[in-house]
């Protein structure tokens, strides 16, 4: 059944805006709510934790081997930093094995100047220890701030060292003991060897701790073997042995051989080898032999030995065992860089694994996501464009159907891989197909129904119109006046019934069969809607303007005002009369129906002007309320603005023509004759009383008190008033028909017209050029010349025109069977709008 065009307004709103992603609009997504989480929010989330665990656990194990890493960096360093130790240790313990053999000849220096010769002696070497502290300090700075347990030894060797200074200055100005002298020195060293026992690789690296305590334990040897020189240069140069020596030198050689001890249990085999190979050198061979004369005996009955001879010797010795000091410390600091390189190495390597298997993890993750949650979103997508576009458009394109069903296209799935998405998208999409495939059965049904519609509408249309011709002919040969008026009535009921058909074919989507294709004036379109109605009495036109309609609208622009004369006149008191008026506003007009009636509630009003404003589908509710659904479609069909509105004591009907319906007036030869058949003159009313009161108003079903009688009386209808029935005959042999009228052939005699001197025309087109008027200028000499004849009159045989009829309803019929969407086009030669060619 037809609709009206809310449906193809509403889907045109749909593309307007956005899909409506709240599908359901009753809830409210609450983030505390797992299922209420997005897709992208839940597979972010499934990314996420793995992720960051895997991060933490990473960074746990990358802390650990940089921890390492940087531990045996410093390690490393710190073993590095023994090169300067070692160095400021040797030039320590030659100024301290100098000093100690000096001290005898500046205690028994007589005078100034051999202090200041003893003291020469003994600068080199205080020269050399001082820029081996400056080498070590430079060296030292970046390690005291890294290692804290390291700057605090390195802060006591410091001030050892200083101390070390303040006793130098001393040495000629204050009376000071050898002991208190030569311990500086003794604390100074071992301060320094401290510091070199300082770097710790820590528990599970003890090849590298054995490292550093190879260089250690003989750094201890070797100043073990220093002190021993110490004692042995300082009796030499005092001439003999102290009471003291006695006690340390053998003190000092046990601990020198445990030193060596240890430390061959440390060495490698390569060092002990090249140990003693060193220990083969003759310089070392005769430094020890001398040592060994010195100590075999006894101090008691020890010899003392050449001082001169003896430093020579212990000197060259000394220097065998300070390089061979630099070897092991250069192995062990090549080793600790090593592990220190390995370790780093191995931490970068790990650190990169982990990266590199998180990137991938990430990234395989990602690309997994984003497939899911692409399908998601174009399934999504689809879904929420076939619920909010595709389907609301075809089911609109359906129910406006009015040939033959369209074909609709259901769109494949989106997703297209073989997963549950995919079947899901398919699954959609079938679902989409039956509800389209659905709704094409509907809307066959829908065609069907009004196809049922139309041909019962035709059918009964095709009976009135046969009643009314009957009607006529009784109506022109009865004489009675109650007959007539009962006949009058009959008619008024069979116009109603042919309204009545004209509403199914509304219901069932199809136009008017009755067209104009000329204007009509204003005035005549209201006296036709008037003339529609069974209480016609009652209408009043007090002020109608002076326009025209275009003549394709005035069919149904006379329904539609009948419909609401039709309401106004049933929904008001009998006494009651209903005014019609119409203006002109705007580029429009406007015509306002105004009853005295019962009136509507709000809530009614709004309802009904709901209806107006869109009109509703054909359902049952449509039937029960059919006027105000034949109005609503019939001004959506022309793009009139129909509104009600609560009144004094009523309602009132507002109906605003557009522009488009409005034309020009007709050309003046073109106006039609008055008929004897219009609606003023169909019933000539007496004289009224000034004030007239409620009874002496018409009222429909009461019989009038007079009624006029005319020579040929006629019931009044609305195509009486638009197309007037023909003239006399004796006038000429004119005619008046649907399709406007034509100008009549003057009968050729003495009395004819004489041609016009003035060329008759239509007005001018769009161009400024006349139109011409077909038949206006033929004169009556051109016709050849007849002799007056009575008007003969030959009444048809009914059978004749029954079967005329039946002819002209089955070639209707066929037409309509066809169901051609053509739009014929009038031949050469015929009338349009406004009487133009």
């Amino acid at each position: 059944m037809g609709v009206g065009p809310e449906q193809a307004h509403g889907v045109s709103q749909h593309r307007r805006r956005r899909f409506d992603v709240r599908v359901v609009p009753h809830r409210r997504r609450s983030p505390l709510r797992l299922q209420d989480w997005r897709m992208r929010t839940k597979l972010a989330t499934v990314l996420v934790i793995p992720s960051v665990a895997f991060l933490v656990l990473a960074g746990v194990q990358t802390q650990s081997l940089v921890t390492r890493a940087d531990t045996l960096g410093d390690f490393a360093a710190q073993v590095g930093i023994g090169r300067e130790i070692t160095a400021l240790t040797h030039r320590l313990q030659l100024e301290r094995d100098r000093t100690a053999g000096e001290l005898p000849a500046l205690r028994s220096a007589v005078d100034e100047e051999a202090s200041e010769e003893r003291l020469a002696v003994l600068q080199p070497y205080r020269d050399a220890a001082d820029q081996a502290a400056a080498q070590l300090r430079a060296a030292a700075e970046p390690l005291a701030e890294a290692d804290a347990s390291w700057r605090d030894v390195y802060v006591v060797a410091s001030q050892a060292y200083q101390q070390v200074g303040y006793i130098r200055n001393t040495l000629t100005t204050v009376v000071l003991s050898d002991d208190t002298i030569i311990g500086n020195y003794h604390r100074a060293i071992d301060a320094l060897l401290n510091l070199l026992a300082q770097p710790t690789p820590g528990a599970d690296r003890p090849e590298l701790a054995d490292a550093v305590l190879r260089y250690v334990q003989f750094a201890r040897a070797k100043e073990l073997s220093s002190r021993v020189r110490a004692e042995l240069y300082a009796a030499a140069r005092f001439g003999s042995y102290d009471s003291e020596d006695a006690a340390q030198l053998p003190d000092l050689r046990a601990r020198q051989l445990t030193a060596l001890g240890a430390f061959r249990v440390a060495a490698t085999n390569a060092q002990v080898t090249r140990y003693d190979e060193m220990s083969l050198d003759p310089a070392f061979v005769a430094a020890s032999r001398m040592e060994e004369q010195a100590l075999s005996q006894g101090t008691s009955g020890a010899t003392v030995l050449d001082g001169e001879q003896w430093w020579t010797a212990s000197e060259a010795r000394h220097e065998l065992l300070r390089g061979f000091e630099a070897d092991v410390l250069a192995d062990s600091s090549a080793q600790a860089d090593d592990a220190s390189e390995t370790q780093l190495r191995e931490t970068l390597l790990v650190v990169g694994v982990i990266i590199t298997v998180l990137l991938v993890a990430v990234l395989i993750s990602v690309l997994i996501g984003r497939s899911l949650a692409r399908s998601i979103r174009l399934l999504r997508s689809q879904a929420l464009r076939i619920a909010q576009i595709e389907l609301p458009e075809a089911l609109a394109r359906l129910r406006s159907v009015s040939g033959g069903v369209p074909p609709i296209e259901v769109s494949p799935a989106v997703v297209r891989s073989l997963d549950e998405i995919g079947e899901l998208a398919e699954a959609f999409v079938a679902v989409h197909r039956s509800a389209v495939g659905v709704a094409v059965e509907q809307a066959t049904m829908r065609r069907n129904v009004n196809a049922m519609f139309v041909n019962l509408a035709r059918r009964s249309q095709v009976l009135v119109e046969r009643q009314l011709e009957l009607l006529d002919d009784l109506e022109r040969e009865e004489g009675d006046p109650e007959q007539l008026e009962n006949l009058f009535k009959l008619d008024h009921l069979a116009a109603r019934m042919r309204r009545n058909d004209e509403s199914l074919l509304v219901l069932a989507g199809t136009e008017s069969t009755r067209r104009w294709n000329r204007p009509i004036g204003l005035s005549a379109v209201l006296l036709a809607a008037s003339a529609e109605i069974e209480q016609y009495q009652r209408i009043r036109h007090e002020a109608v303007a002076d326009l025209h309609v275009v003549g394709h609208a005035v069919g149904e622009l006379v329904h539609l005002l009948a419909e609401l004369l039709e309401n106004a006149t049933a929904f008001s008191r009998p006494d009651t009369i209903v005014q019609v008026m119409a203006r002109v506003e705007g580029p429009g007009a406007v015509i306002e129906i105004a009853d005295q009636g019962l009136g509507m509630s709000p809530t009614a009003l709004a309802e009904a002007n709901a209806v107006l404003a869109a009109p509703p589908a054909a359902d049952v509710a449509t039937v029960e309320r059919m006027g105000l659904f034949v109005v609503s479609h019939l001004a959506a069909r022309h793009g009139i603005e129909v509104r009600l509105h609560g009144g004094a004591g009523g309602l009132v009907a507002r109906v605003r023509l557009p522009h488009p319906l409005l034309a020009p007036a007709p050309p003046p030869s073109l106006d039609p004759v008055p008929s004897p058949r219009g609606l003023p003159a169909a019933t000539p009313r007496p004289v009224a009383p000034a004030n007239p009161g409620p009874a002496d108003l018409p009222v429909a079903g009461r019989r009038p008190t007079t009624v006029p009688r005319q020579a040929h009386p006629v019931p009044v209808r609305a195509e009486d008033v638009l197309a007037p029935a023909a003239a006399p005959a004796t006038g000429g042999s004119g005619w008046w028909s649907r399709e406007g009228p034509s100008t009549a052939v003057p009968t050729v005699g003495a009395g004819a017209p004489a041609p016009p001197a003035v060329p008759v025309t239509a007005g001018t087109n769009e161009r400024g050029l006349p139109v011409r008027v077909p038949m206006a200028q033929l004169s009556a000499v051109t016709q050849p010349a007849r002799p007056d004849q009575p008007a003969s009159r030959n009444d048809p045989d009914p059978d004749a025109v029954g079967g005329m009829l039946s002819r002209l309803y089955s070639g209707v019929r066929r037409a309509e069977a066809e169901e051609t969407t053509e739009i014929p086009v009038p031949p050469l030669g015929a009338w349009s709008e406004g009487g133009r060619r």
